[in-house]
């Protein structure tokens, strides 16, 4: 037996630990838990580096900014905390999710010279694709303990596993080998990483054959419409990894319910255990298995937490009303435990020697402290009836009384839904809608985001609210027996020490709501609204350009009606109805090439103007600008060109009318970059005399502009109204959806963009094809 007297930070002391996952929930507590309270020891973080940052800068903002170790710096006063770290903390590069962990010398030097490893690096997600979980949660741990093994070390290795290991049998859930379980389907795992890879690449295989391009083509078009080759190419591939991805998830799905797991995360971590009891040589192990992780209870603070775990998501669309049902056995047990309770059984592992610490602990509260699913139910109607979220007008949301449904009837109830509304959504596209009207169709999509969000969490975490397994705590309570009363006040693990009742209605949550950022307040929403917020973004001082769209931006018309306007200003009156019915004959074929390719459509529509007099288009084009192009114009859009002038903004108009059209606007703006077409004999030849300002072609005149001018793109605003125009909007910093078709308005939403709806000059009803009052002494 250990003495009792002995204390876990005296154990730790000068001692080194290496950890794996530590930007993760678990692995931040757990970093911040041995830097509190084991002042002793010295850490070794093996992190993945970033695209964009090294290891090093990721732990700064990824793990000690975190507010996890507010506590801490306020005890240390920020300088001495950094000190502290600098000090203590040794960051390397590595990642388990290859062989030898991708260690440099200096990696393999730090991670050698370590006497605990501490691995609870995850792939958590319950859908995640079935070869990235099979090489993280399954190969992870081998990964691990064979790059110990090469350096010739054998450091206490605490693997970091799930109590839901035990699959979805009923009953008690003992801590023993999964191998021992009589629940558990024997498979080699070797042949499952085979599989699983074979998979990956079955899929990317048969992505690339012709059918499946033109399919993901044909979608990426259907989503963005005339964008630009280089959108559209971009969207199709985005498309075809999304499909690999997703058969891949599926694949992980099917495979995990065949064996008797609820989802590919449990599977790969059983076959983890595994894998890692048949490859650790010498190096002596525990597997600590915690069952659901949800906030802290006491440490660092009552109600610390990082992300939304399980539940937090399910609980937060009980409360705003979108999700009204979940399925679950009213009597059954949900097994959740405080991270806090975790890292300290964690702790306690790593401290103790390995001799005396029980291969496998399951951290669990389900078989000494049960929380009942009713009884959670029961706690968080309450907690919203007493406490409720507010819609954006301010009313209390109700939240609805749960009557336990089985997931099966959720599931239907929920897809049905999801189907309605996107047959709706279908509809609604066909239609010519812009702005307002245009809103609804991405108000439809937003609902229904959130039918497929409420699906996801039945199909996700259904499982386990119908879980009957009860995982008992035996060797974790013969862990606790080791400890003194020092320790056990230090590093609590008992899972009795929780009280369901005060954790759920005065820490848990509270803190879910906090992070869920949602109105907790009566009343209308005060202060500046986001639009109001994005607008005074786009009408800071400190932007450089302004770029503008011409049509359905500024001016509620486009290249056909002005051509008719020009067309017919000198027509004789006897001709104006056959060209008038000439052209509305062809605009079906029109509009199929203009939303295939702008540019092109252009190039074709163009052509028209050949034998055009320069001087008689420049005349006419005059009067075109008081005629139509003023009345069609949006004051509210001419007001904020000005604005942007007013603030010392360049401004610019980049279109593909024809230069002669717009020229009567040059007044407005700093630059024009329009179309032009070529002059023979002071005849327009109706040939372009350079690609069109259209899709990329816009975004790269409008970058060669700013490069030119010496402006910074990522501080300049653009405007425009068009899926189209896409290239353009995404070259700025500052993206405006202006009175947007349905693609561009539901883009717009999702990520975020000031949409700017201008009515018209005038009320009345414009007509489709404007014919130009016939000229005074035109025959």
């Amino acid at each position: 037996m250990v003495d009792r007297t002995t204390v876990i930070p005296e154990h730790l002391d000068g001692r080194r630990v290496a950890i794996t996952g530590a930007t993760g929930f678990l692995g931040t507590a757990l970093v911040e838990r041995l830097l509190r309270s084991a002042p002793g020891c010295e850490l070794v973080l093996l992190l993945r580096p970033g695209r964009m940052r090294t290891v090093e800068q990721r732990a700064r903002r990824e793990i000690f900014k975190n507010d996890a170790f507010d506590r801490l710096r306020d005890e240390l006063g920020s300088s001495e905390f950094d000190a502290m770290v600098d000090r203590r903390v040794t960051v390397v590069r590595g990642d388990v999710g290859s062989d030898g962990l991708g260690l440099d010398d200096d990696g393999r030097a730090a991670l050698a010279s370590c006497d605990v490893v501490v691995h609870s690096a995850a792939t958590v997600s319950f859908d995640s694709p079935l070869d990235s979980a099979v090489e993280v949660n399954l190969l992870g741990p081998t990964r691990i303990a064979a790059t110990l093994r090469d350096l010739g070390v054998t450091p206490h290795l605490v693997a970091v596993s799930t109590c839901y290991v035990a699959g979805n049998h009923r009953g008690e859930a003992h801590e023993q080998p999964v191998a021992e379980s009589p629940f558990f389907v024997d498979v080699p795992w070797r042949r499952e990483v085979d599989a699983a890879r074979r998979t990956r690449s079955d899929l990317e295989a048969e992505s690339r054959t012709p059918e499946m391009l033109a399919r993901f083509a044909d979608e990426a078009r259907g989503e963005l419409g005339a964008a630009g080759i280089p959108l559209l190419s971009a969207k199709a591939e985005q498309q075809r990894t999304r499909w690999v991805n997703d058969r891949m998830v599926e694949a992980g799905r099917s495979r995990a319910r065949s064996l008797g797991f609820p989802d590919v995360y449990s599977y790969t971590k059983a076959l983890g255990e595994v894998a890692l009891s048949e490859t650790k040589g010498a190096i002596p192990v525990t597997v600590v298995r915690p069952s659901i992780i949800e906030s802290a209870v006491a440490e660092p603070r009552p109600g610390w937490i990082r992300g939304f775990r399980m539940a937090e998501p399910v609980i937060i669309s009980y409360a705003r009303g979108l999700l009204t049902q979940f399925p679950g056995v009213p009597e059954g047990i949900v097994d959740v435990i405080p991270v806090d309770l975790v890292v300290a059984a964690i702790v306690a592992a790593a401290a103790l020697p390995p001799e005396q610490t029980p291969p496998i602990v399951q951290v669990a509260s389900g078989s000494s402290n049960p929380l009942r699913y009713r009884k959670l139910i029961d706690m968080i109607e309450a907690y919203f009836t007493e406490h409720p979220i507010f819609d954006n007008s301010g009313q209390p949301i109700a939240v609805p009384e749960w009557t336990f449904p089985v997931r099966g009837k959720v599931e239907r109830q929920l897809s049905r839904a999801k189907v309605a509304i996107t047959k709706a959504e279908s509809t609604l596209e066909k239609l010519p809608l812009r702005g307002t009207q245009a809103e609804l169709s991405a108000t439809l999509e937003s609902r229904r985001e959130d039918v497929e969000r409420a699906l996801t969490y039945v199909e996700l975490y259904g499982a386990y609210a119908e879980c009957e397994a009860v995982y008992t705590v035996d060797r974790l309570m013969d862990m606790w027996g080791l400890l003194d009363d020092a320790d056990r006040e230090r590093f609590t693990f008992d899972p009795r020490v929780v009280d369901w009742d005060v954790y759920a209605t005065t820490i848990h949550l509270p803190s879910v709501v906090e992070h869920a950022r949602v109105k907790t307040t009566p009343g209308a929403k005060k202060g500046p609204t986001r639009t109001d917020r994005l607008r005074r973004q786009v009408l800071s001082p400190d932007r450089h350009l302004a770029a503008f769209d011409l049509e359905n931006t500024l001016i509620a018309s486009n290249v056909v009606t002005s051509y008719a306007w020009l067309a017919t200003r000198r027509l004789p009156s006897e001709d104006k109805a056959r060209f008038a019915a000439r052209l509305v004959r062809e605009a079906p074929r029109l509009l199929r090439l203009d939303a295939q390719d702008r540019t092109d459509f252009l190039r074709y529509f163009y052509r028209r103007y050949r034998g055009a007099p320069v001087e008689q288009m420049a005349e006419d084009s005059a009067e075109l600008l008081s005629a139509l192009i003023l009345a069609k114009s949006f004051p509210a859009a001419i007001r904020r060109v000005r604005e942007h002038r007013a603030l010392g903004h360049r401004t610019v108009l980049i279109t593909g009318a024809l230069d002669f059209v717009v020229e009567p606007l040059r007044p407005l703006f700093d630059d024009i970059v329009a179309a032009e077409m070529s002059v023979r004999n002071g005849r327009y030849t109706g040939e372009l005399v350079r690609v069109p300002p259209t899709g990329e072609a816009r975004a790269q005149a409008m970058a060669e502009y700013a490069a030119a001018e010496g402006l910074d793109l990522a501080e300049s605003v653009a405007y425009a109204d068009s899926a189209s125009d896409l290239p353009m909007l995404e070259a700025v910093g500052f993206p405006v959806a202006v009175n947007p078709e349905t693609r561009l308005a539901s883009l717009a939403r999702k990520r975020g963009w000031l949409v700017e709806n201008f009515p018209k000059a005038a009320k009345g009803v414009h007509p489709v094809l404007p014919i130009a009052p016939t000229r005074v002494g035109s025959r």
